[in-house]
């Protein structure tokens, strides 16, 4: 262990609550400043990949989220008109392995109630300038916080503060964003996996099931839909015309939408494509989506920030100076990372765009060549988070797969992770009922 450290984090998202959590255990003094008078969870439901499951593990949170998740054993996508595009399955690649449906919401429930020894979050205080040198922030009121040690910056993938630790060599908002909403899951047929469907690359719909929330039973699904980035800021779409456009590409998921506010229950969604040749400088350092935000399509941003916590936690407990911990942080996370980004960039014009041919290459060939065994196995490498770079795979605990290979042989077994809120509880699926 290194010395304590007074540490401030800006920003309450899910990498900069990992990182509180995780600095504040290893005896740092930690201070986060979040700009919003109430903060919570932006988003509905996400996918945790295994490399995602396992920083929790390492929180002791993996029985909190397991209790409230639903576990997902495959990704299917077809067009509109049958033809499968996607059918990745876990099992295919380790039988232990697992993606896990939650909630946003309870995500950060879990986090933040977790972070309770020497908690203290500074909400309503947006911080504007930080000195890299000095270790000081200033805020929109004009105030200084001084004194800091390191600063971490975790402001999300709009940051306004990622330019002044570090240029960046990308920084520019994606064409193509979505709107989405939480649905009851009901009777929904498909609850162990991620379903998509798409026109081309014009219409992408998806439903996937998340779980129940520390405050809410009732087990939930994400649903999300395809809309350039005008078309969310028009907001032109009545309600029939909007059902209309969705009952034509999935009358199923237009079905299970039929009871809801639509379009103005949905929220929308845009991202940004943004990359760093370096993540600090003096004392400062970027975490999370400030430091490689990249569109959803491999649905890896809050499982890369969650990672990056884990690793900058392990980084400062080297017997070495913090700017050396920083620099071997960013060197481990760059060579994680930029396979995912290199994929991300090339997969959204084939699902996000107005293009022709290369969604119809897409639609003919990205399910035979998947089917392929070298290239099924790098698919789900990249898929589970377990890629490194273009041939090296990150090694997950022995202790940690043990326990989901617990869950696995239980699953097998004819049961399933209770959906339901409470402690974690098996119970017989319902195909055996």
């Amino acid at each position: 262990m290194g010395k304590r450290l007074r540490i401030a984090v800006v920003g309450y998202g899910s990498g900069g609550q990992a990182a509180a959590l995780l600095l504040s255990r290893d005896g740092h003094a930690v201070e986060v400043f979040e700009r919003v008078p109430h903060p919570g969870p932006v988003g509905a439901g996400f996918l945790l990949q295994p490399i995602g499951l396992h920083v929790l593990w390492e929180l002791g949170l993996l029985d909190a989220v397991l209790a409230h998740g639903r576990p997902i054993a495959r990704l299917f996508g077809e067009t509109a008109a049958g033809r499968a595009v996607m059918d990745m399955r876990y099992a295919e690649l380790d039988r232990r392995l697992f993606g896990l449906g939650l909630q946003r919401g309870a995500l950060f429930q879990l986090l933040d109630a977790a972070w309770q020894d020497g908690r203290c979050l500074h909400a309503g205080c947006a911080i504007v300038e930080v000195d890299t040198q000095a270790g000081r922030l200033i805020d929109a009121e004009g105030r200084i916080h001084a004194g800091f040690d390191l600063v971490v910056v975790a402001d999300g993938a709009a940051s306004s503060l990622r330019g002044q630790i570090a240029p960046a060599t990308l920084d520019r908002p994606y064409p193509w964003g979505a709107q989405w909403c939480l649905v009851e899951q009901r009777h929904w047929p498909w609850a162990d996996e991620l379903r998509q469907r798409y026109v081309a690359a014009r219409c992408m719909a998806g439903m996937l099931p998340v779980g129940t929330r520390p405050d809410d039973p009732v087990p939930r699904m994400s649903f999300f839909w395809s809309l350039p980035v005008a078309a969310l800021d028009a907001g032109a779409d009545t309600a029939s015309s909007w059902h209309a456009g969705l009952a034509a590409v999935w009358p199923e998921a237009a079905d299970w939408l039929a009871s809801t506010d639509v379009p103005r229950a949905l929220a929308p969604a845009r991202y940004r494509d943004t990359a760093h040749r370096r993540w600090h400088r003096g004392c400062a350092v970027l975490l999370g989506d400030a430091a490689h935000a990249m569109s959803p399509q491999l649905g890896q941003g809050v499982n890369m920030a969650l990672l990056d916590a884990l690793v900058l936690r392990d980084a400062l407990r080297l017997p070495v100076p913090t700017a050396e911990a920083l620099a071997r942080y960013q060197t481990q996370r760059r060579d994680h990372i930029g396979i995912y980004h290199f994929w991300s960039r090339w997969l959204t014009p084939l699902f996000q765009s107005e293009r022709k041919f290369g969604p119809a290459l897409r639609d003919a060939l990205f399910h035979p060549l998947s089917r392929l065994p070298g290239g099924r196995g790098q698919m789900l490498r990249v898929l589970t988070g377990t890629r490194r770079g273009w041939l090296g795979k990150v090694v997950l605990p022995p202790a940690f797969l043990l326990q989901l290979e617990e869950l696995a042989v239980a699953a097998r077994a004819g049961a399933v992770l209770a959906p339901q809120g409470g402690p974690p509880r098996m119970q017989r699926s319902v195909a055996d009922q």
